[in-house]
């Protein structure tokens, strides 16, 4: 092997295990929550579950922000980043989480995994009005397959109820606004200084949905349950963010998105071992199709004399 190969199987090695563990701890989250979700309401365990993972991630932050700002602006502006950060908060931590609990009350953990993390396929279609983006031959077929494998995965199976459906595609939908804001507005502040930000302001409002529809936390849950909470609020909040962070800075973004896909893997092979659910041939394929679509979407043709 030459020095070329060398020298790229070694910078793999040290983002690659990095990456199996963020999408690992991605994953697990949806076998874990619909347990939860069998005895906690869904608004009352996404609100409580991100804000104890906000107070998780501020040290963090505020080691971060040491050096940089602690309040977001948005082209100078403070007024406009803050706005930023709450709609950010708002559709990434609120709405989807939000929604997503809802679905899993009916859909299987597997299938509501695979249709929150099909938003790459929603952020490739709106991003082409939103941010002007233009899509490669290889990017357009990634959307065409990914799309025909949410079809597949969700449309042809008789596996949960419509409403389901709406409410986990309304999952990814608000987890692609949110991407596209962050892209579109890009406010200047760390990366894990806005993740403690759009954390806090998101569970705020899903607690306040939660007093709303008049959610109550349950009086008593075992030593399981609770375990369940905090695993979804320290390793597969805090835990995976930071892991995602990590494997951002070393393997670059273009590189660690490619590698998104594994999260609703994780998911579909958690959620067989943890909860016995299956899969349908049908399923099966669309997963795939959708798996492939993440990867394609985020492929980059290197550049010439470059591994």
């Amino acid at each position: 092997m030459g020095s070329g190969g060398k020298n790229l199987t070694g910078r793999i090695a040290t983002y690659l295990p990095i990456l199996v563990a963020a999408t690992f701890l991605m994953g697990s989250s949806f076998p874990t929550g619909k347990i939860l979700l069998a005895k906690v309401p869904p608004f009352s365990l996404a609100g409580w579950r991100f804000i104890a993972a906000a107070f998780a991630t501020l040290p963090i932050a505020l080691w971060a922000a040491r050096a940089g700002r602690w309040i977001p602006a948005v082209a100078g502006s403070v007024r406009a980043g803050i706005l930023t950060t709450i709609c950010i908060g708002l559709m990434q931590t609120g709405g989807t989480m939000g929604f997503l609990n809802l679905a899993l009350r009916t859909l299987p953990a597997s299938t509501a995994a695979i249709l929150l993390f099909s938003n790459p396929i929603w952020v490739a279609l709106l991003g082409r009005s939103v941010l002007g983006e233009r899509l490669s031959p290889i990017r357009w077929f990634g959307l065409i397959i990914g799309v025909l494998g949410v079809v597949l995965t969700v449309g042809l199976s008789l596996q949960g109820d419509p409403a389901g459906v709406l409410l986990g595609v309304a999952s990814s939908l608000c987890f692609a606004t949110a991407t596209l804001i962050n892209k579109r507005l890009k406010p200047s502040i760390d990366s894990w200084v806005l993740t403690f930000w759009q954390m806090l302001i998101g569970g705020m409002a899903l607690l306040a949905v939660s007093i709303f529809f008049g959610e109550h936390w349950p009086e008593q849950l075992t030593s399981s349950d609770w375990a369940c909470f905090w695993w979804l609020t320290i390793p597969a909040s805090t835990g995976s963010f930071g892991l995602w962070f990590l494997a951002l800075q070393r393997a670059g973004a273009t590189q660690a998105s490619g590698f998104l896909f594994l999260a609703p893997v994780f998911a579909v092979l958690l959620s067989h071992l943890m909860l016995g659910e299956a899969f349908t041939l049908l399923q099966a394929v669309g997963a795939f199709l959708v798996m492939a679509a993440l990867w394609l979407l985020n492929y980059q043709i290197p550049e010439r004399g470059k591994l």
